[in-house]
């Protein structure tokens, strides 16, 4: 019986770096009933057990992190030298996970009365499907896994096809670590089709996506007939950040094309759009201009370049599609003169950071999830438009406002539409807040306390003494 044939193109050269074999349609049956019967012996496990599993995992992962490094920057693009930085920030998510998991997955106990006992448990949901992308594949990853497997569940493992080694390194790290036969389970796809196919599986209780709007519409849609299957969705964004006039112009720059460029802007909470106040805009594009000049971009391997190619030749064009749009409709290309950017390998996905001015919502880059090093700058007359502008997105993942008074900054806050919001931060997913979006940047939470909400589901007990 022919299989699928999943290759994955190098961002750095695109060339065919990889090839991983799809599942038989067997296999696909398979796999949730292997899922099941693991589940049915994990469950039983303790969670001191489980906790040693995942602490000698992460420790692990820790040591592994210069090999996974090198992977993450040849499948992807990332720059090697900040790859490894995902690795450890991913065990340090992890370890924090692990560190509130014994609160997280308490009793709650029930009002004392003379004769009964009554409390509500934490009992696992079951197989868990996770599809997890290939932008931050270790960090988006462990949000899901570590408490998944801390609840007691299995897992079924879905990496993206552009990093396919990402989800074997860590079957194989926490085999190692003493995590039973089949608790973990990986396999490779390149279309919807089969995927879709196991979500409406009987078997499976969870999926967690994290990817597009579209592709996750499909994966709720093919769990609709099903009433048990739960589906959460960590989808796009189109993260704004205002800077209000008090700002140290230069300060808030660096932050800024930080916040919009790194990992070449393929971050779901990469700022993507930035309002200035009138006052200092001329400024503020005048300093981003000085920081952008200072930036490399080159290959990913060279531990001097901070800006590598984004991840495909469709993602380059996508990019570029969104920049000429502006340009189109009066944007202007402020960006800098910088040697590094006419002398990029050509074989590569390599988009020039580019600085976009007298842009506004009638363009593409202000509007749809552009996904790449674009920072488009839009002028504003105060605090009001500002804030009405940020909400006027279909995305609400997170949002930043930068200032130096920090409680008007918060009360500002309070009116913006987002799961995160930030005062002089971006890009920062903290382990003990939740991190949800809201509209359609998607639906449930990871991380915190509350991230261990959707692996498990409540069950009542009231234990009655028996009448004498």
């Amino acid at each position: 019986m022919s299989v699928e044939t999943i290759t994955t193109i190098s961002p750095i050269t695109n060339k065919p770096i990889i090839t991983r074999n799809g599942l038989t349609n067997d296999g696909l049956q398979t796999i949730p009933l292997i899922a099941t019967a693991a589940f049915n012996s994990y469950r039983r496990t303790s969670l001191a057990d489980r906790q040693a599993i995942v602490k000698k995992a992460l420790k692990l992962l820790h040591h592994k992190r210069d090999e996974l490094a090198k992977e993450i920057t040849e499948q992807m693009g990332r720059p090697i030298a900040y790859s490894a930085k995902e690795v450890t920030t991913a065990v340090a998510r992890g370890e924090y996970l692990l560190k509130i998991s014994e609160d997280a997955l308490a009793d709650t106990e029930g009002e004392p009365e003379k004769g009964f006992k009554r409390y509500i448990k934490k009992v696992p949901v079951g197989p868990v499907l996770i599809l997890f992308p290939w932008n931050y594949p270790y960090l988006t990853l462990i949000n899901s896994l570590v408490p998944a497997l801390l609840a007691g569940n299995s897992v079924i493992l879905k990496p993206s096809p552009q990093t396919p080694t990402t989800a074997e390194q860590i079957q194989q790290i926490f085999t190692e670590a003493g995590l039973p036969n089949s608790v973990i389970q990986v396999f490779h796809c390149g279309s919807l089709t089969q995927i879709e196919t196991l979500v409406r599986s009987p078997q499976i209780q969870l999926v967690c996506f994290t990817g597009s709007v579209a592709n996750g519409l499909a994966v709720q849609n093919a769990a609709n007939d099903r009433v048990a299957v739960r589906v959460g969705l960590e989808l796009g964004g189109k993260d704004p950040a205002y800077i209000r006039p008090d700002v140290d112009i230069k300060w808030a720059a660096e932050e800024i094309v930080d916040g919009a460029i790194f990992n070449s802007g393929q971050s779901c909470c990469s700022v993507e759009r930035v309002y200035v106040d009138e006052k200092i805009y001329d400024e503020f594009v005048a300093a981003a201009q000085e920081v952008l000049k200072g930036y490399r971009l080159g290959d990913p391997l060279d531990t001097n370049t901070q800006v590598g190619p984004v991840v495909s030749k469709r993602s380059a064009e996508s990019i570029r599609a969104h920049i000429q749009d502006a340009l189109d409709k009066g944007a202007k290309d402020r960006t800098p003169e910088n040697e590094s950017f006419k002398s990029a390998p050509p074989e590569g996905n390599y988009v020039v950071p580019t600085l976009l001015t007298d842009v506004n919502h009638d363009m593409l880059v202000m509007t749809e999830e552009t996904f790449g090093p674009v920072i488009p700058v839009m002028k504003v007359k105060n605090d009001a438009e500002a804030i009405k502008l940020m909400n006027d997105s279909q995305f609400g993942l997170t949002a930043s406002i930068w200032t130096k008074d920090v409680s008007k900054g918060h009360e500002l806050l309070e009116d913006v539409e987002a799961g995160t919001v930030y005062v002089n931060r971006c890009d920062y997913p903290s382990p003990d807040l939740a991190w949800v979006g809201w509209k359609d940047s998607g639906k449930g939470q990871t991380l915190s306390k509350f991230g261990f909400d959707q692996f498990v589901k409540l069950k009542s007990y009231h234990i009655k003494d028996y009448p004498k």
